[in-house]
Formats: C-alpha cells, structure tokens, sequence
C-alpha cells in the first residue's frame, strides 16, 4: 500500500483501464490453465482425493516451487493409490514414479531420483520374473488370465481384475476389453527399458559420475531389448501380447549404450550399437545423421588391431574375418560423415529440426578432423572452414570451438 501511495491518481487513472484489461486477461489465462492442466484427463482418470494430492503436488512442483510440500503430497498420493488398491503397475500409478524422479531431478536431487527409479524398476522386473514363472508353471491360461489353479495361488497379485471390479483401476472402461497379462508384461518390461536407460543416463550424469553403474544399466536395457525380440521370434506372439518397443525406441536404448562405451573412449564398442541404430532410425531424419555422426566419429577414433584373426567391425568396410586397417577406417568414417551431411541437408518440412543443421555443422567439422588424419591438410582446412562458416550462421557455439580448434591445429601442421 505504501508503494500504492506514491503513484499519483491522475497518472493512476490513466493507467486503469489497461491495468483493468491485463488483469482480465490474467484471469481468464488462470480460468484456462485451470481446465486445461488441473482438470485434464490425467488427474480425472484417479480417484477425487488421490487427484487433488496430485494438484498439490504439481502445484508445489512447478507453480509455486515449495519442494517439502511437493514431496509431500507425492507421498500422500503414492499411500492413497495403495489404500485404494489401484494396480501399482498401471501406466497412472508408474507414472506418478516417474513424474516425481523426473521432479527430484529437475531441482538437483539426483541420488533420490535415482533411488525413486532403482525402486521402480526392481519392482517391475519382479513382477515380469513372477508373470513368467506363473506362465511356466500353467497359472495363466492361452489367453493371458489365470486359470482356477492360479486364481487359488499367490498368482493373482499379477492380475489388476479385482481393481477393476472394485472400480478403483484408473484404467478401469465397462467398455474396454481387460488388459491380459501378456499385454501387462509387454508394456511393463517396455517401462522397465525406459527406465533403466534414464537410470544410465543420470548414472553418467556429471553430477553423479558413476560411470560402471551407468554401463550396467545400459546393457541390461539392450540386452533385454534384443532378448524379447528373440523370444518373440523363436516363440511367436501371444494373444493381445501387443506389439514390442518401436524400432525408434529399440535404436535410443541402442544409441544410450553407444554412446556409454564411445565417453569411455570405447569406440569399438560404440561403432556397432550405432550402426543398429542407424538401421531402426528413419532414413529421413534429422536424428539419422547425428547417428551418422557418431559412427563416423566411432570408425576414425579406432585403434587398429594388430592381429589378423579378430573379427570385422560392422560398418567399417574391411574384409570379412580380417582387421581393418588405418585407411580402411578413416575412409568408411569419411562416407558415414559423407552421408551425415547429405542426409540432414535433404530432411524438409516439418521433419525438419535444427538437429539438422547442427548434424550438417558437425559433419563438416568430422571431415575436416578425418582429413587432418589421414595428412590431407588441405581438404581439412576447407572443411573446417564450412564448419565453421555454417556453425555461425545457426550459432552452435560447440561447432564453432571444434572447427576453430581444428583451423588452429592444421595450421600448425603444415
């Protein structure tokens, strides 16, 4: 009021009508916020009282940051979704999990986040361990519910009928057919991936650096991508199994362990991860060249193996069954990043991101690092030059330093 008091009226009443007209426009971009984020479908698929917790909760999060009260009522909804017996594996109920690591992150809480998702994901794989002993053991019958021996079991903590009976699924629809436990363990080992990928991810975080724990956490997430491929393969498709994680998805779990191994300057470990991925990635695509980027970066940093009988790395162009050598692996790096560039200058439309141009700065730098190898100077200064001419004009400062650096260097080498 005090403030209020200094303001002269006349100038007070100039000003009104605006003030007026700003403060309507608040108020309806309030009433909208309302309905449209507060009243969406993911609070208004949960129970009232667990939806309101969850209000709170976003609103401590992310409108008015308090973070004891966020994590309160995050807690409080957790209790009232086990009180009301909805499916602890539901996309809802995981998604508050994630929601809330995703949060703890967010304000530099790494080591809870992570523990949020090492609860998260033991859990899941505990129950996939428990649904496929059950499916062995004949408690789930051919179309993915269980049978009467498995109904008078320990068994039916896999199934979420009784929620649904109870009404307190949030994915319980009267019009929707039942989720069998097939197309349960489908979507939970999905999750499962998913998060053990973002758990690699934080692991390598520069604020935790725990790089084993990192590459532990990426390989499983691989190993079990490839794994359910195979079992599909091998044993077919179950009834309402669903389909298994996109080739998109598949190449990201991939591309997290690639570039695992290529920080830890294991580039022959890379080089394959990202040739598969480069295989499920759409071949017009902005993402599709940075992969491009990262096999030709994988291919030139190689060592070379000094014995004849170690195997081909995929994508370099040797002969099968023998070692590549130095010039073999700078001239496949050159065609990767050949193609890196040519594939993000013809992406268009609305596929067309500045990943793209970034991926074509990068590849001009890749040249020029490539052609610095192999003692062509001359084509290197030029291509560092168009790196560093492009990286400018878009303003990608990392692009900008790698090509200066690279001038600087041929420089002194000639």
């Amino acid at each position: 009021m005090a403030a209020l008091r200094l303001v002269e009226l006349r100038s007070l009443n100039r000003a009104l009508p605006s003030l007026l007209a700003c403060a309507a426009g608040v108020v309806v971009y309030v009433v909208y916020a309302y309905f449209n984020y507060f009243q969406s479908e993911q609070f208004t698929r949960f129970p009232p009282e667990i939806a309101k917790s969850l209000r709170r909760a976003l609103y401590y999060s992310n409108y008015s940051p308090d973070p004891p009260l966020a994590l309160k009522y995050y807690k409080l909804a957790l209790e009232q979704c086990s009180a009301a017996g909805l499916d602890p594996f539901s996309d809802e109920v995981l998604g508050i999990k994630i929601q809330l690591a995703a949060w703890l992150e967010k304000i530099g809480n790494y080591q809870n986040s992570i523990d949020v998702l090492e609860t998260l994901l033991r859990d899941c794989k505990k129950w996939v361990e428990v649904m496929e002993k059950g499916a062995q053991d004949g408690l789930i019958d051919e179309s993915g519910f269980l049978t009467e021996k498995g109904k008078s079991s320990s068994a039916p903590k896999l199934s979420t009928e009784a929620a649904r009976e109870a009404g307190s699924d949030p994915e319980s629809d009267p019009g929707q057919k039942p989720e069998n436990l097939w197309a349960k363990r489908t979507r939970v080992l999905g999750k499962s991936v998913g998060i053990s990928v973002k758990l690699g991810e934080l692991y390598a975080d520069e604020h935790v650096l725990q790089s084993d724990a990192a590459g532990e956490r990426l390989v499983w997430a691989v190993e079990t991508v490839l794994k359910e491929l195979q079992r599909r393969q091998v044993e077919g498709v179950k009834e309402d199994e669903g389909d298994w994680m996109s080739p998109e998805q598949i190449g990201g779990a991939l591309e997290a362990l690639g570039n695992h191994y290529e920080a830890k300057s294991q580039h022959y470990l890379a080089a394959p991860l990202f040739l598969q991925a480069i295989t499920m990635s759409p071949p017009k695509s902005c993402h599709t060249a940075v992969l491009m980027n990262n096999l030709a970066t994988s291919l030139a940093q190689q060592p070379v193996i000094t014995s004849a009988t170690d195997s081909q790395i995929p994508g370099s162009g040797g002969s099968t069954g023998h070692a590549p050598t130095r010039a073999t692996l700078l001239a496949s790096a050159r065609q990767w990043a050949l193609q890196a560039e040519a594939t993000a200058r013809k992406v268009e439309g609305e596929d067309r991101t500045e990943e793209c141009d970034e991926a074509c700065a990068v590849a001009l730098s890749n040249l020029g690092d490539i052609a610095a190898m192999a003692g062509d100077f001359g084509e290197a200064k030029r291509r560092f030059k168009e790196s560093l001419e492009l990286s400018k004009k878009i303003g990608f400062e990392p692009a900008i330093a790698q090509s200066q650096e690279g001038l600087k260097r041929v420089s002194k080498s000639r």
